[in-house]
């Protein structure tokens, strides 16, 4: 801040923090404050600095900007007569925003003793204050709520969108083949008739055709070595035959497990001019079922993403829905596929028969699902297992959710479940992730919320209340403890 400037009561007295004071109280604030010139640009407070005092916005604009992913974002201005700062003097806690000069301003800076000792002695000011941390604190958490919502949705989505890609992919691949194997199919019947193939050769043909189509069918898998042998000695018994463009047929006749008896057959009845047709034919027509194959392959594999979608967000039904809380997380798995598709992590899922359906806000416990796989992926990184099990357990369906991982450090289990506590780097976290679990489990769903951690894993118990359960003052919670998680 530069040089130092003269503050009048005036000043002060258009401060609404100080409304209601007579001009002797006004006069104590204005002989504590210390007002500065502070160029448009200049930082006036960074974000999780401790405040000095409250701030007076004089004269001029400024911008709130919150560090998110390494990068500030714009929150809002505030203009001048207002006031700044004071929730964080009052209560000790880090500045919540960073604030810069958006115009050339005029800041008053009541220093934090002074502002302290004043605020206790003018109650009006005191209140006020009081009364604006709730709303403040709402809001700032609103907005990390939030932006974590969108950072999780805008991950899912690009995952989501890569996973479809692929079949996408896969269909468009085949489609096009497919084309052109339907184009070699349509022309055989004029190279049959133009090599003088006569009816009974020509039904030998077909039977021959079907053969293979049977053949292929019963054909076990190879190796990768394998194939590749066999379709070597297929493309020298081809070539022997003087069939055309023997490299392109080699690989399909070869997996079809057709033999020489087969092959000669095929060569006494399509004569020397229309053998090559006649396999080409046939290899087409094997190709087109593999590739029809493929084509449902990947047009199930969309579906079932898409459904997977439809019911991870209950995008067809009401807010309050009946769900099968196994078929929410087997969603959930699907939808996170894509954070668990470069891993060696293995899913398990020991789901009780018969579970109960609970009325639940649906997505929004699919949430919960998400907050905790995703934290079993992260504690658990490359390799390792996540353990979901889901039961009745008195009043109650049971949800737990465990890695074997490394556990939570000592230092942050009474922290982990606290608003805004997160083990993560700066910008790269909130620590909003449990407690929007606690919040969507206790209080939207009566539920109850607990873990156990230790050096051999994590488990998060999730207890959500049966439709007909009367339960007085929840489920008890689990103690944190230090031994391994079952």
């Amino acid at each position: 801040m530069n040089p130092a400037v003269p503050v009048t009561l005036d000043d002060v007295r258009r401060v609404d923090l100080f409304d209601g004071l007579a001009d002797a109280e006004l006069e104590q604030w204005r002989a504590a404050t210390q007002a500065f010139n502070v160029p448009a640009g200049e930082i006036i407070a960074e974000q999780d600095a401790s405040a000095r005092g409250l701030l007076l916005l004089l004269d001029g604009r400024t911008r709130m900007y919150k560090l998110a992913d390494e990068r500030y974002e714009p929150l809002g201005h505030m203009e001048a007569p207002t006031w700044m700062q004071a929730i964080a003097a009052i209560t000790e806690s880090p500045i919540g925003v960073r604030m810069q000069a958006e115009t050339d301003c005029v800041i008053g800076l009541v220093p934090l003793g002074a502002f302290t000792d004043l605020a206790m002695s003018h109650r009006s000011v005191h209140r006020k204050i009081m009364q604006a941390i709730g709303p403040v604190t709402a809001r700032l958490a609103a907005i990390d709520n939030d932006r974590e919502r969108l950072a999780s949705l805008g991950t899912m989505a690009a995952g989501l969108a890569h996973e479809l890609n692929n079949p996408a992919a896969a269909v468009q691949r085949a489609a096009a083949q497919m084309a052109d194997t339907l184009d070699v199919v349509m022309d055989v019947i004029a190279s049959f008739v133009d090599a003088g193939i006569e009816r009974e050769d020509a039904a030998r043909l077909v039977e021959l055709q079907r053969e293979a189509v049977a053949r292929a069918a019963a054909a076990e898998e190879q190796s990768t070595v394998d194939a590749a042998d066999a379709e070597d000695e297929m493309l020298d018994r081809l070539e022997d035959l003087g069939v055309e463009e023997a490299w392109r047929l080699a690989e399909i006749l070869a997996a079809a497990d057709v033999d020489d008896e087969w092959l000669g057959a095929v060569a006494r009845h399509a004569g020397p001019a229309a053998t090559s047709k006649a396999l080409a034919w046939i290899a087409a027509t094997l190709s087109a079922r593999g590739l029809a194959e493929e084509l449902q392959e990947s047009a199930a594999r969309m579906s079932d993403l898409v459904g997977a979608i439809k019911t991870y967000s209950y995008m067809d039904r009401g807010e309050v829905v009946t769900v099968d809380v196994r078929e929410g997380i087997k969603a959930t798995i699907k939808v996170l596929g894509h954070k668990l598709k470069h891993t060696k992590i293995a899913v398990r899922k020991e789901f009780e028969e018969d579970l109960p359906k609970l009325a639940v806000h649906g997505s929004e416990l699919n949430q919960v699902w998400t907050n905790l796989i995703d934290n079993a992926v992260d504690a658990l990184g490359q390799d390792g297992t996540i353990t979901i099990r889901a039961r009745v357990e008195g009043p109650c369906v049971r949800v737990d959710i465990g890695d074997d991982g490394p556990g939570i450090p000592e230092a942050a289990r009474r922290r982990v479940l606290e608003p805004f506590y997160t083990t993560k780097e700066p910008g790269k976290g909130t620590g909003l992730g449990l407690d929007t679990v606690r919040r969507i489990v206790e209080d939207r769903h009566d539920g109850s919320l607990g873990f156990e951690t230790g050096p051999d894993g994590t488990t998060f118990h999730v207890w959500l209340p049966l439709p007909d359960a009367t339960i007085t003052n929840g489920v008890p919670k689990p103690a944190t403890t230090e031994e391994p998680a079952p």
